[in-house]
């Protein structure tokens, strides 16, 4: 029984592009100040139940009640009754989540004991998981749980409240946004023409990571991964590996850039949520720049609550940081191959404190680097590919070097390849750093910036768009979380 899902309306879609994001942004820059976050409310509505017409008045009820609940948790002193309401809240999130992303999980897993004891399998009908499922939870978890640390008031109106919680920008993908980082701006936000432009340029970057590289890496793992495992050779099982580790780091951080550029042209600042991962010299590392929002999240709002590095025992402490992992792996998917991928990350962050850390430094970064990314490309196999026998052939495809090279690559795999491997290694060198921080730390340019800026963003734009109107493949990996 496999999950089934929704249909979506993406960034990089003719629709978004041409119809949705350009009406939106007209309306928006037309209405006066007080009306902004009821446009903003009613597009994201339109966003999303254009996939998902029946779960959005679920969605809307359970905020609602999450919104009640908060406002009450606000208003109590008495510390035993604060933390029975943020237990139902914590509660009511988790239990949505659980039925829709991972009923079928478990249901499929229990038929399959039943079968095994020669009992009669129980009855279900496959739930139907709707998109961003999982950013919604987590950022209706962390409302909950910043009001009741006291981090920041709640917020007074429901349609603000929306707006925090639905804003399409983010909303199917992330970045996960924790409320007391934006909860200012939901109420009062500073706009201004030098990050409206900058939020344009960068939502375009994004858009050609996604569309120009993504894209064209994701034809490579189509050719590979949707091919018989036992037919394969080393070389097609390595190129196959490399093709889905750059699609998934430029299809994710892509999509974040864009809502990332989304958010400032409307006056938020979302946070980062990539930051050159593949240049990272140890696993520990990696995920101080991997996803960095699902990180903070998992530290703040889990690993921390367990205890973090204050516990009494090194071996508490391992325990904490593989069971941190292995639920960070089952986040990404009810299936036991992300659980099996959280698994083998938690083992080397665990491997990273007894030693490999250690080791790695003292080795230099010319060793470190391609290390860490040869343990984060398998990874990417575990976690690519649900079926684990198949991931098993796959692995072993991988050091069958006697096998014959029949590799299959479309003509413009190595070009796109080369410009992958550029921008996922240049920002670990001084110059890549500058160009960096020249992107995306500044807030203001001279005038000839501005028209430089607002040319390459065009560009960028027209190759971007005329990539998706010519080729039709346009597929997008983190829908389904």
């Amino acid at each position: 029984m496999k999950t089934k899902y929704l249909k979506r309306v993406v960034f990089s879609s003719t629709l978004f592009l041409f119809y949705f994001l350009p009406f939106f942004l007209l309306v928006y820059h037309v209405v006066p100040k007080s009306l902004k976050n009821w446009v903003i409310f009613f597009f994201s509505i339109l966003f999303y139940t254009w996939g998902a017409p029946v779960f959005i008045f679920i969605l809307l009820g359970t905020s609602f009640l999450d919104f009640l609940l908060v406002r009450i948790i606000h208003r109590t002193h008495q510390v035993r009754k604060k933390k029975v309401l943020l237990i139902i809240s914590v509660t009511i999130n988790l239990g949505l989540l659980a039925y829709f992303k991972y009923s079928n999980f478990f249901i499929e897993n229990a038929n399959a004991l039943l079968n095994g004891f020669g009992f009669k399998e129980v009855s279900w009908a496959t739930v139907i998981m709707p998109i961003g499922i999982s950013f919604f939870t987590f950022e209706s978890i962390t409302y909950t749980v910043d009001v009741y640390r006291g981090k920041h008031a709640p917020l007074r109106s429901l349609k603000d409240y929306f707006v925090y919680l639905l804003a399409f920008p983010k909303l199917i993908a992330g970045p996960i946004v924790r409320f007391q980082e934006i909860a200012d701006e939901v109420t009062e936000r500073t706009e201004n023409i030098d990050e409206k432009l900058i939020g344009f340029f960068r939502f375009c970057i994004g858009l050609a990571k996604k569309v120009l590289i993504a894209n064209m890496m994701a034809k490579q793992v189509q050719a590979v991964f949707w091919s018989d495992f036992n037919q394969l050779d080393a070389t097609t099982a390595w190129i196959g590996m490399f093709a889905y580790t750059m699609q998934i780091y430029f299809d994710f951080s892509g999509y974040s850039d864009m809502a990332i550029g989304l958010g400032k042209m409307i006056g938020f600042h979302f946070p980062e949520n990539f930051n050159s991962p593949y240049s990272s010299k140890s696993i520990t590392e990696f995920w101080r720049r991997w996803h960095m929002t699902l990180g903070n999240f998992m530290r703040d709002y889990l690993y921390i609550p367990l205890g973090g590095n204050r516990v009494s025992s090194k071996a508490r402490l391992y325990f904490n940081l593989g069971l941190v992992f292995i639920l960070s792996g089952f986040w990404h998917g009810a299936s036991w191959n992300f659980i099996i991928w959280g698994a083998y990350h938690g083992l080397f962050l665990i491997l990273d404190r007894i030693f490999l850390a250690k080791l790695l430094g003292r080795l230099g970064a010319f060793v470190a680097i391609p290390f860490t990314f040869l343990v984060v490309m398998v990874g990417w196999i575990i976690f690519c590919i649900e079926d684990l026998n198949g991931m098993g052939i796959y692995l072993q495809k991988l050091i069958d070097f006697d096998s014959v090279c029949l590799v299959n690559v479309f003509p413009s795999f190595w070009p796109i390849a080369i410009l992958a491997i550029f921008f996922s290694f240049i920002y670990a060198f001084p110059i890549g750093k500058k160009m960096q921080d020249f992107v995306f730390a500044r807030n203001t340019y001279s005038l000839t910036g501005y028209f430089g800026f607002l040319f390459l963003s065009l560009v960028l734009f027209a190759l971007s768009v005329s990539s998706i109107v010519s080729s039709g493949f346009n597929p997008f990996i983190y829908f389904r979380f």
